[in-house]
């Protein structure tokens, strides 16, 4: 198989049958953010346990390249202490903004992203569920966790 089918069959999977959709109970934290350019919309609520990252909801209703994302994201974050989830999110973006980057050798599905940076017009269908959860993040250690913060790829995002 074809390094580029894989990367295909992996986005494909996590849009058929995305990850962290199931609902959570206690909620430390949401952000909605949304992509004009294409119509994709996702809701990130996140409940913390300890500085880690417990549960997380990432429901994402758009195309394929964003909510594949958005499920890559919400399976590869969980459990994770919330200074490295920041780290990885701001890795991703570079990466997906074709910069240099320091990901994790061990990157899970998230290396299955890596090609849309091949395509302009769909970088802020992957990235809008990464900005959505580095603007949420940055809301609650701002002590403003009870407002949902409301973020589009149309704001900075290039």
């Amino acid at each position: 198989m074809l390094l580029d089918d894989m990367y295909r069959d992996v986005i494909l999977d996590h849009y058929r049958y995305p990850r962290g959709r199931k609902p959570i109970g206690k909620k430390d934290f949401s952000s909605i953010g949304h992509n004009p350019a294409c119509g994709d919309d996702i809701t990130i609520q996140i409940a913390l346990e300890n500085g880690n990252i417990s549960e997380i909801f990432a429901d994402c209703k758009g195309c394929a390249i964003s909510t594949a994302s958005g499920s890559i994201m919400a399976e590869y974050i969980k459990g994770k202490a919330v200074d490295e989830v920041k780290e990885i999110a701001q890795n991703v973006r570079q990466m997906l903004k074709g910069e240099p980057c320091d990901l994790p050798d061990d990157m899970g599905d998230i290396d299955a992203l890596e090609g849309v940076k091949n395509f302009p017009v769909r970088i802020k269908c992957a990235l809008l569920a990464w900005i959505t959860l580095i603007e949420g993040i940055g809301n609650y250690e701002s002590g403003h966790a009870d407002e949902v913060v409301v973020v589009s790829t149309e704001q900075g995002e290039d």
